[in-house]
């Protein structure tokens, strides 16, 4: 699978052993960066993730920050993203089978090396069931281009 990371500072040590770790199981990484600790701002990382993922050159984004959060709502900002703040493998593993998620936010602040690993195995391994969740995500991305209620 072809994955593309991004992180700011406060992730990128993170991303850099997730992206080793990745690609020791076989995985295509793109890293789109930061490559240091000097400190950026996390929406230019999380767009370049999303659009990867949105164009289809990535299959699927992880972004890697101090909580997730701002990664998460910056990605969510580009049409055809579903990005997914999980804490542990099973959140992971529902945000794909219920939610079809195809970018994974993980807080390198909150949650260990070993945790952010299981997590992302999780995200990478778990596959999306369909049937009555592909209703409600086309519901989802349905109001990506409706006017606001």
């Amino acid at each position: 699978m072809k994955i593309a990371m991004g992180a700011d500072h406060a992730g990128v040590d993170a991303k850099n052993e997730l992206v080793q770790k990745l690609s020791e199981a076989g995985h295509e990484v793109e890293d789109c960066g930061t490559q240091g600790e000097a400190s950026v701002d996390y929406p230019d990382y999380a767009l370049k993730v999303a659009e990867s993922v949105a164009s289809g050159q990535a299959e699927r984004g992880i972004l890697v920050c101090g909580t997730g959060i701002g990664m998460s709502i910056a990605a969510n900002k580009v049409a055809g993203i579903r990005a997914a703040k999980c804490n542990d493998p099973q959140e992971a593993v529902m945000c794909r089978a219920h939610n079809n998620a195809n970018v994974l936010c993980l807080g390198a602040r909150v949650l260990d090396a070993t945790v952010l690993a299981e997590v992302a195995r999780a995200f990478i391994d778990s596959p999306f069931e369909g049937g009555r969740h592909a209703r409600r995500v086309d519901k989802m991305m349905g109001a990506e281009n409706s006017p606001s209620r």
